[in-house]
């Protein structure tokens, strides 16, 4: 017992050492291009649905489901099977017998947010219905459909070897490249003469969209013949468009214009009326994002105990006193100091409980209860 104290003051002897040499946070700009931190809208992705059987399974299977049997039957006799009829003019479900290694699932896939051709591969996710699981499983022929119920159109067919991630639920696998394109997916980039970049959530505020407007401006206004807006006045006239887009016309001129924190609108002049493409690969590459590297996050994925910190998440000064331990974050001699700023930072006070192997799930505990009240200064996403 006593070894294990005097074990335990000197590592925190050489924590204190460590932590009193606590780097102060300080609020970079980092030179990015726009490109970096936006996105166009009209590019996002687009998930295809649909229902499908998986067979193979190791007596997994629904083999109690009437739906399963039926299905399964139907899919047969569309093939040619010897599935015979009832009296009633059903189909014969209980000539199958029991079917163990037959499962209904449902079968999703994410097309890019550029879209897909014809002929393309896409990643395909599959999750059992009633299955205990689908090990072992092979999806037979799926149609996939869009998010939309009453449109029949079929996107892609999905097929192909089941994978189950290792150490994941056995109910939900994957097809890499399971599903081919049926038809063609195409994403816009441009509406009413006008394209819009979403700025990510990340450095989403009023001041970069105003700063970003301001040098699209500026650099559209060196361009030869960006002063020529497209039909202006017929724009802001014509009848059936877009009833927002005559409000979001700039003014004086300005081809851009910051119509939120997230949002920024930007008019195709004439000249670029017909090949947007190279505008927008010039503004994403040509314009830059002076945005501040003020990270003041953290990130927590509970389930695979990591923890992501931001240098500029700060903590007010606290006492904690957690199972064997108590720490003084911030302010006068302590037997822990941790980074004696008015506000330490949540690193130091990590760095501090990791030296002392305290683990993951006992910090993300303090974490929380930090945040629950009030003395977390950042923003926690859990995951």
């Amino acid at each position: 017992m006593r070894f294990r104290i005097c074990q335990l003051l000197s590592g925190l002897v050489a924590v204190a050492a460590v932590l009193l040499q606590a780097p102060q946070v300080r609020s970079q700009e980092s030179s990015l291009q726009l490109g970096d931190i936006c996105r166009v809208k009209g590019q996002e992705t687009n998930t295809l649905q649909g229902w499908g059987l998986v067979t193979g399974l190791r007596g997994t299977g629904d083999s109690d489901s009437t739906a399963t049997s039926l299905a399964l039957s139907r899919m047969i006799q569309l093939m040619g099977g010897p599935i015979g009829l009832e009296r009633n003019g059903q189909l014969d479900t209980k000539a199958l017998g029991e079917t163990k290694n037959v499962a209904m699932v449902f079968v999703t896939a994410q097309v890019p947010r550029f879209g897909a051709l014809q002929g393309d591969l896409v990643d395909v996710t599959v999750t059992a219905i009633s299955a205990k699981s689908l090990e072992g499983g092979v999806l037979m022929l799926t149609p996939l459909l869009g998010p939309r119920a009453d449109n029949p159109t079929v996107y892609a067919m999905a097929q192909g070897e089941l994978r189950i991630a290792l150490g994941g639920p056995t109910t939900k696998a994957t097809i890499e490249n399971g599903a081919k394109m049926e038809a063609t997916v195409k994403t816009g980039f441009s509406e009413n003469g006008k394209i819009t970049f979403v700025i990510k959530d990340a450095f989403a505020c009023f001041d970069v969209a105003d700063k970003l407007a301001s040098e699209i401006n500026r650099f559209m206004s060196a361009l030869p013949g960006s002063g020529n807006i497209p039909s202006l006045q017929a724009l802001q006239g014509q009848g059936g468009g877009d009833p927002s887009y005559p409000r979001s016309v700039p003014q004086g001129g300005k081809l851009a214009k910051a119509v939120d924190q997230k949002h920024v609108e930007v008019l195709i002049p004439e000249n670029y009326k017909n090949d947007s493409v190279k505008l927008i690969g010039m503004l994403e590459t040509q314009i830059p994002a002076n945005v501040p590297l003020r990270s003041e996050r953290v990130v927590i994925n509970e389930r695979d105990g990591i923890v992501v910190i931001g240098e500029g998440v700060t903590i007010a000064p606290s006492l904690i006193s957690h199972r064997n331990l108590r720490i003084l974050a911030g302010g006068g001699p302590t037997l822990i100091p941790v980074d004696r700023q008015p506000n330490p930072t949540l690193q130091s006070l990590a760095d501090a409980l990791n030296a002392l192997e305290v683990p993951t799930t006992d910090l993300i505990a303090i974490i929380k209860t930090l945040q629950k009240k009030g003395d977390l200064f950042g923003e926690v996403v859990f995951e």
